[in-house]
């Protein structure tokens, strides 16, 4: 039977509230998640169109797959469609977009900023959808050529930095991320107006519970939206010395009773209000993630031994941060098993944050510094490396075939049924010379 004008024709494969419920009591997925709300809740809110958000969904269901199945999972930053393709194309199976990068060069508002969410609060939405754009033209390309050899997309995870408001406002950007098809979305505990990278003074932790309302909001959107959504609550507290308020009995023992000028009140940073609030945080999220100041093994034990003695198995994700000086604090043979290390503790996710940012502007600086001192010959040599790289599958040599041109080529083919005389490869110079 037709539907009535301005209603769904049928709703026979929409779930009823018995049924999500149920779901979320009986699913694997969900097991030791606390919402806060009712299925009633979720499709009254959805309305009467259910929209499909098939990356977001299928990444969060391959993220989480991987999560489960293996003892790591290990990603690196993008922060270019072009650097995403390149992750995948050399074997990572997952995707990080940093904040603290869409701060620097990637925001909408073309500027460079510090990491103290300056930007457009839609830039990394904006940015997640140009690597998922990226990985299907790459996808696309494969496809004409004889067929995809591998599936190009990978989970992304995003960071939505303190929210950029209260729980509205981490609702609606979690929205945006899972309609730009982000797989996972991570918060942190910080005031939204004062947030700061993680490596940086004068951070200001909101309370306990304003938190959790926060995940729960970013929870709420993932279940209005249909997606499976990997939720990672991050904590600040290991470095952070400031709380806006001492509302929340949960962080009144690590209060040391002064104010400062701003009327936030002063509390004590380390591992132990850490641990803490990932404990609070814990039925809420997915994984647990708190930034650290160096890369400290026997602290990442500690904490992921707290948390799992009362949350056992519980997923964590650890920063392998480039803020550290590595060197300075372990050895050629630490670093080497460092992230097995972390893997046997539970650390599943692990990235480092601003890879694309260094890997950028350091390959930039040695190939600006050889062509100013020896000309062609510098820019020659950079060829010759990406030559060589193609035994190990590199194919951006070959820049026009790279971003498509013989994917639309095959286009013009199938529109001119076979008899067009206007495709691009053929008498291109890279065809003839590559």
């Amino acid at each position: 039977m037709e539907g009535v004008i301005g209603m769904p024709a049928s709703t026979d494969a929409a779930p009823n509230a018995a049924q999500l419920a149920a779901q979320w009591a009986s699913d694997a997925r969900w097991e030791g998640i606390r919402r806060g709300y009712k299925a009633e809740d979720v499709l009254r809110l959805r309305g009467s169109v259910m929209v499909e958000h098939t990356l977001a969904r299928r990444g969060a269901e391959r993220l989480w797959r991987q999560l489960r199945e293996r003892e790591v999972v290990a990603a690196l930053g993008a922060m270019s469609g072009g650097q995403a393709v390149q992750m995948v194309r050399a074997g990572l199976e997952a995707i990080y977009l940093s904040g603290w990068q869409v701060a620097a060069d990637a925001n909408l508002a073309g500027q460079t900023y510090p990491d103290q969410s300056l930007y457009p609060a839609n830039s990394a939405p904006a940015l997640v959808r140009r690597l998922n754009n990226a990985l299907r033209r790459a996808d696309q390309v494969e496809s004409v050529e004889g067929g995809a050899t591998r599936d190009w997309l990978v989970p992304i995870v995003a960071d939505a930095e303190a929210g950029f408001g209260g729980a509205l406002s981490a609702y609606e950007l979690t929205m945006a991320m899972i309609e730009a098809g982000a797989a996972g979305v991570h918060f942190e505990d910080q005031l939204a107006s004062e947030k700061k990278c993680g490596h940086l003074g004068g951070k200001v932790l909101v309370p306990t519970g304003q938190y959790l309302r926060m995940l729960t909001a970013a929870r709420l959107a993932a279940d209005v939206a249909g997606a499976p959504t990997v939720l990672i609550a991050r904590t600040d507290a290991l470095g952070a010395t400031l709380l806006t308020t001492d509302v929340d009995e949960r962080d009144q023992r690590f209060l040391t009773g002064e104010r400062t000028m701003e009327g936030y009140w002063r509390v004590e940073p380390g591992l132990e209000p850490a641990i803490a609030r990932g404990r609070a945080a814990a039925p809420y999220a997915d994984l647990l993630w708190f930034e650290t100041s160096t890369p400290d093994l026997d602290q990442a034990a500690s904490f992921a031994e707290a948390i799992h003695a009362e949350h056992p198995g519980k997923a964590l994700a650890y920063n392998c941060s480039p803020s550290f000086n590595w060197r300075k604090h372990l050895d050629e043979p630490a670093i080497a098993r460092f992230q097995k290390e972390l893997g046997r503790l539970g650390y599943r996710f692990q990235f480092i944050t601003l890879a694309g940012f260094h890997a950028l502007n350091a390959s930039m600086f040695e190939l600006a510094g050889g062509f100013a001192q020896r000309g062609m010959a510098a820019y020659v040599d950079l060829q010759q490396r990406e030559l060589a790289l193609e035994a190990e599958g590199y194919t951006a040599t070959r820049h026009q075939r790279e971003v498509g041109t013989g994917y639309f080529d095959a286009v013009s083919e199938v529109v001119s049924g076979g008899n067009g005389t206007t495709g691009a490869m053929n008498g291109s110079t890279e065809a003839a010379q590559f």
